[in-house]
Formats: C-alpha cells, sequence, structure tokens
C-alpha cells in the first residue's frame, strides 16, 4: 500500500514539474513575441506622451533642449489652453462632430448594410462605390470637395441654373458645421456598412427560417434578430468612430485652413493645437494642448469601455472562464483515473 502511495506521489510531482516547466516556457515565448510589439508601444506612443508633457512646462520655440532655449511656465499653458475661449469653443466643435456622426451615419450605415446583404444584381460593384471614398485620401477629399463647395463653385453653379442662390457653404457658420458633417459623413460611412456587413454575414441563416416559419416579416426579423445580434458590432464602431472624430484634423484643416475654420464655427481640439502651437512658434503651448486632447480622448474612451464594451468583454471572459472550469473538471478526473489505476 505504501509502495502504491509512494508511486501516485511521484507521478503527481512529475505532473506538477511538467505543467510548471511548460507554463514557463509559454511566458517565455509571450515575452519574447510580444516585446517588439511593447519597445514600439513604448517608443512611439508612451515616450512621446511623457515627452509632450515635459514640454507643455515650458514656453518654447521647438528648436533646442527646452530647459536653455526655452521658459519654464509650470502650468500656465495648460490653464490658458483651458480658459481660452477659441479652444471651448473648438472642445464643443469637436463633441458636435462626434455626435453629429453617430446621428447621421448609423441609421445609414444599416441601411445601406440591410440593402446590399440582399442578393441583387450590381451588388458587388455599389459595395465596391460606397467603400471607395474611404480609402481615397483625405488631401484629395478635402481638396476636391472645396473647389465644389466655393461660393462660385460647380455646386452653386448647378442649383444657380434651377434658379436657386447656393448658399457660402464653407465660411457661412449657420451651414458650416452641416457641411462638414456632411463630407464626413460621405468620406467615413464606407467603413461603418462594411463593418455592419460583416456583423450581418455572421448571423446564422436558421434564425431567418425560423422567423419566416413563425410568419415574421422583413422589417419585424430585423427588429428581433438582426439589430440585436448587431450590436456588439455597432459598439464598436461607435468607439472607434468618436476616437476618430476627436481627433479630426486632415479634412477640416485643408477645406477650412486654419483661420477660416474658427471664423465659420468648424474648429477642432486638433487644428486649435496646430493653428496656436505650430503655427504660432509656441510649440511648448502646442504640446500642452494635445496633452490635453490626448486626456479627453483617453477618458472618453475608458468611460465607454466601462460601461459599453465591458458587457461584450464579460461574456468573453465569463466563457473563457466556463472553458477553464471545464478543463480542470477534466484533469481532474484523469488524475483520479490514474491514481485508481496505481492502486
Amino acid at each position: 500500500m505504501a509502495t502504491n502511495d509512494t508511486g501516485a506521489l511521484t507521478l503527481k510531482s512529475g505532473r506538477t514539474k511538467r505543467a510548471s516547466s511548460g507554463k514557463a516556457r509559454r511566458n517565455i515565448e509571450i515575452l519574447i513575441l510580444s516585446a517588439p510589439a511593447i519597445l514600439l508601444f513604448v517608443c512611439f506612443v508612451i515616450l512621446p506622451i511623457i515627452l509632450g508633457a515635459y514640454y507643455g512646462f515650458y514656453q518654447w520655440k521647438g528648436y533646442g533642449s527646452p530647459s536653455v532655449t526655452g521658459k519654464f511656465v509650470g502650468f500656465q499653458n495648460y490653464i490658458t489652453a483651458l480658459k481660452d475661449p477659441s479652444f471651448q469653443a473648438a472642445i464643443l466643435h469637436t463633441f458636435e462632430v462626434v455626435i453629429g456622426s453617430l446621428v447621421i451615419q448609423a441609421p445609414l450605415a444599416i441601411l445601406f448594410a440591410l440593402l446590399l446583404n440582399q442578393k441583387f444584381k450590381g451588388r458587388g460593384l455599389i459595395r465596391t462605390l460606397i467603400f471607395v471614398p474611404y480609402v481615397v485620401s483625405e488631401v484629395i477629399v478635402g481638396t476636391g470637395w472645396s473647389l465644389l463647395l466655393q461660393k462660385k463653385g460647380a455646386i452653386n453653379e448647378i442649383l444657380g441654373n434651377f434658379g436657386i442662390n447656393g448658399p457660402d457653404w464653407l465660411a457661412d457658420p449657420k451651414i458650416a458645421m452641416w457641411t462638414l458633417l456632411l463630407l464626413i459623413s460621405w468620406k467615413y460611412i464606407g467603413f461603418a456598412v462594411i463593418l455592419m456587413l460583416a456583423g450581418m454575414q455572421s448571423i446564422p441563416e436558421e434564425l431567418y427560417e425560423a422567423a419566416r416559419v413563425d410568419g415574421a416579416g422583413f422589417w419585424q426579423m430585423q427588429r428581433s434578430i438582426t439589430l440585436p445580434l448587431l450590436a456588439p458590432t455597432l459598439r464598436i464602431w461607435v468607439f472607434l468612430s468618436m476616437i476618430g472624430s476627436l481627433q479630426l484634423f486632415d479634412l477640416v484643416y485643408i477645406v477650412w485652413g486654419k483661420y477660416v475654420s474658427t471664423t465659420a464655427g468648424v474648429s477642432t481640439m486638433a487644428t486649435y493645437m496646430v493653428r496656436e502651437g505650430r503655427g504660432a512658434g509656441n510649440y511648448g503651448y502646442g504640446s500642452a494642448v494635445a496633452l490635453i486632447i490626448f486626456v479627453i480622448s483617453l477618458v472618453i474612451a475608458l468611460t465607454y469601455q466601462r460601461f459599453v464594451l465591458n458587457r461584450d468583454l464579460d461574456g468573453a471572459v465569463t466563457e473563457q472562464k466556463a472553458a477553464k472550469k471545464r478543463a480542470a473538471k477534466r484533469a481532474k478526473q484523469n488524475r483520479q483515473a490514474v491514481a485508481s489505476e496505481v492502486k
């Protein structure tokens, strides 16, 4: 009996050593494989943030060391930026873009995806055409639309042929924000449609067949099946859209320029940063504004993840925990079987 116990302990010890050795090897492999990504993240994300925060404490022209060629001003750059009415207006405009983009693009993207998810002739061509604006450079898009939307541009010329006096699409503060939202929607809605299509095509067809058997109509199926199962994809797109809108710069800068954007009421946090930082030759102030933008974006991203995305993450974690429990149960049964055989 003692011999059997000794054999069982030896077998158990061997399995424990192999498990610990395998775990250590897996950790080393993870460290080696992730080291390049971690190094790049530190060099191109963490380090610039730290340096930007450091530069923000100086009134600095952008050359030499800030401690030598600049003037230490402490938190004055940050205080000045937060108190500046122009920066406050830029923050307001940015959030208008965030909300407006979601309100306009989400319903249109879902409707287009529902249409393109059906089988009809020419579907592939329409999918390509709706995605083309997304892959076109912002410089090309901005330059083209800025020419079309001039006071005497092609669009107003066309409207004039119908007896309509076209407005000043770019300079009128009452219209400029709507013009910007339409440009953003035209440019980026293709990405949203592709995401929605991918989400819809992952829904099992058996659910729709069962609904048809029960007598459900097309819109009833979309409301009861498509939209609930599309919710994770929609939440991911909303997150990406918000982060992109918070960082909006290129289209505004190209179409309106750094000065007209302010008078037209479409300036964003990023355009303000470039105008008052690099444009004014005060790189310390620009760095302070950049850090403020980063903090605002980070707070919004973490808040959204905490209250919205966590429901998807919790589901994945729950499934992972269940799989671990099943694996542990099988391992326990195997140990018990081995112990009984030894006895």
